[in-house]
């Protein structure tokens, strides 16, 4: 499942029956719909699980995965430092460049994908689940793992049977295949899943933003809207065919929905027991990440180092075999035992850009305005830099639009992930308004370390007009007690441009120069047919035109006016007259002469 597979513990992993179960779902003519085995046999799944459209394996190839289940406490955030022991409340950290992942590939799916309601906690259980969070967040600024994450070969000795598909490519085994990377694709799936999820033109699987944006695709394909609890097990059991997966990844998902909280990359814990435990036969070591190999034993992963059972290598020819040298035991009270031979030293990790960065700071960003609809016109910049106020190149800079708003970027996302210059420079996409307005936050932060958070204060203002006039010449007049025969249609302007989504209140004013309110004359009317002088809440089209509703008379005659408002100051005095109709004298007697 995962680099370092060694270092995994076993806690109430499914039986060996279960596996031999699923390889033979698996190996039997890799039809769709697999179901599970018969009757005492373990779990695998009892619903059916739709083929995807290469093959008809899982995503992972129902490989091996964590089965460590949440704790029963509800999350909270852990220390600062991310350094919190592995269970209980720091079990929901999630590191940065991890966390950023998930949600952007969410946001994606959003967008492109908007019937699959995807929400970005089961990306991140499945993550933990299968790797996890990739071995704790341990990743390049690229978001590459360090290290490989290759699982068991699956040559049919305990796990499904799976001739190699790649050629070695992703797993470095050119006999089987392996499932790889963060979300452990097996590399057959990967060949139409995969994505590119950071845009640098690789589909790698063992790149986070990859991995997670094609883990997305693959929940959320063949029509499935995962707000649904049936599309849901279906999704999920496409992806490991197995009951105890299932519950697992429900599981974390619950858990992370509660709450979640961001830690820097590399401080999270590594996961332990595995489902196939009771199938390894070999004893904790280091994964070395070079990827699959042909002919070691099941389930040692990459890299281990063989323990008692295994055989040992045979002495070159001609040279006799070393005898084995015996462990010195460890003086009691003279500190940690002392490591055994076959451990390889500890590595010191190599300090990334990332690590130097003190701060963020303002890269001359001023006060942030715009009108609702429209672009800001200023890019949000920031500077990273050391404690001496050097820059920092390469380091990936998160922007965050927060608070009650429908203002986004470029693309229609409320986050943004920037890599800085050689000057340590990262500016933003381009910031676009919504229609609210009000003011709200963008905040930058360090991604995988914790810096100051930098904030920006943006501001959106209601769209205006200068200039509103009739759009006819027509007299609007109404007979008393009747309705007005036309409508009152107007146009607003901005600088001679249409004013589009403009705020309008219509008001029926006293005179041009007394603007209370009329009590009497003409009138809208509600819902219930009652009489109404003020109408607010309209607003004008894209184009900038807006028609009134019917207008009725009382029984007051006379001349009244009817005002036009909008924001920005345009201002529109409507005549209205009430009138009764005029009437036509009726014809006199002949007074012509008689000539006949």
């Amino acid at each position: 499942m995962a680099a370092q597979f060694g270092r995994r513990l076993r806690k109430g992993a499914v039986t060996t029956t279960v596996a031999a179960v699923a390889v033979a779902a698996l190996s039997a003519s890799q039809a769709p719909d697999v179901t599970a085995g018969a009757p005492g046999t373990g779990t695998t799944s009892d619903s059916t699980a739709p083929r995807g459209p290469a093959d008809g394996d899982s995503a992972t190839g129902n490989s091996p995965y964590y089965t460590a289940l949440p704790p029963l406490n509800s999350p909270n955030p852990a220390p600062a430092t991310g350094t919190a022991d592995s269970r209980g409340p720091s079990e929901a950290g999630i590191p940065a460049t991890v966390l950023d992942a998930y949600k952007k590939a969410e946001a994606t799916l959003r967008r492109d994908k908007p019937g699959c309601n995807l929400p970005w906690q089961l990306l991140a259980a499945i993550g933990k689940v299968e790797s996890g969070h990739a071995n704790g967040g341990r990743l390049d600024a690229e978001g590459t793992t360090l290290t490989r994450i290759i699982g068991p070969q699956l040559d049919g000795n305990g796990f499904a049977l799976i001739k190699d598909t790649d050629g070695g490519r992703y797993d470095g085994n050119s006999e089987y295949d392996n499932a790889v990377g963060p979300m452990q694709f097996i590399p057959s799936t990967w060949a139409w899943a995969g994505r590119d999820g950071n845009g640098d033109g690789v589909k790698d699987p063992n790149n986070i933003h990859d991995a997670t944006l094609a883990a997305g695709h693959y929940l959320c394909r063949n029509g499935w809207d995962l707000s649904r609890q049936a599309d849901l097990r279906r999704a999920v059991l496409s992806y490991n065919n197995s009951e105890d997966y299932f519950r697992t990844v429900m599981s974390w998902l619950e858990y992370y929905r509660q709450n979640t909280h961001e830690i820097p990359d590399g401080t999270g814990p590594l996961p332990g027991a595995r489902s196939d435990s009771d199938r390894r036969t070999t004893r904790p070591g280091p994964a070395t990440g070079t990827g699959g190999s042909t002919g070691r034993t099941p389930g040692s992963g990459p890299g281990v180092t063989p323990g008692p059972s295994a055989p040992a290598p045979a002495p070159a020819p001609g040279k006799p075999a070393e005898p084995a040298r015996p462990t010195e035991p460890t003086p009691p009270g003279t500190g940690s035992p002392r490591p055994e031979p076959s451990d390889p030293p500890a590595e010191t990790p190599t300090p990334t850009p990332t690590d130097t960065v003190h701060r963020l700071e303002n890269a001359g960003t001023p006060r942030l305005t715009a009108t609702a609809g429209d672009a800001f016109a200023q890019r949000i910049g920031a500077r990273a830099v050391t404690q001496d106020g050097d820059a920092v190149a390469g380091v990936r800079v998160r922007f965050t639009v927060t608070g009650d708003t429908d203002a986004a970027f470029a693309g229609g996302e409320n986050v943004a992930t920037v890599r800085t210059d050689a000057s340590g420079l990262a500016h933003a996409p381009a910031l676009r308004a919504g229609e609210k307005t009000g003011v709200f936050t963008v905040r930058a932060t360090v991604v995988g370390r914790l810096t100051p958070v930098l904030s920006y204060r943006a501001t959106v203002t209601e769209r205006t007009a200068d200039t509103l006039v009739r759009t006819a010449g027509t007299p609007l007049t109404c007979a008393p007690g009747e309705q007005f025969a036309d409508r009152v249609r107007v146009k607003a302007t901005r600088e001679g441009e249409a004013a589009g989504k403009v705020a309008v209140t219509a008001t029926l004013v006293t005179s041009g120069e007394d603007p209370a309110e009329n009590d009497k004359g003409p009138h809208f009317k509600d819902a219930d047919g009652n009489a109404v002088r003020t109408l607010t809440g309209l607003r004008t089209d894209a184009d900038g035109l807006l028609t009134l509703p019917e207008l009725y008379a009382d029984d007051t005659t006379g001349t009244f006016v009817l005002r036009l408002t909008t924001a920005g100051g345009a201002t529109l005095d409507v005549r209205l007259d009430v009138a009764e109709p005029e009437t036509e004298p009726s014809p006199g007697p002949s007074t012509g002469t008689d000539r006949s």
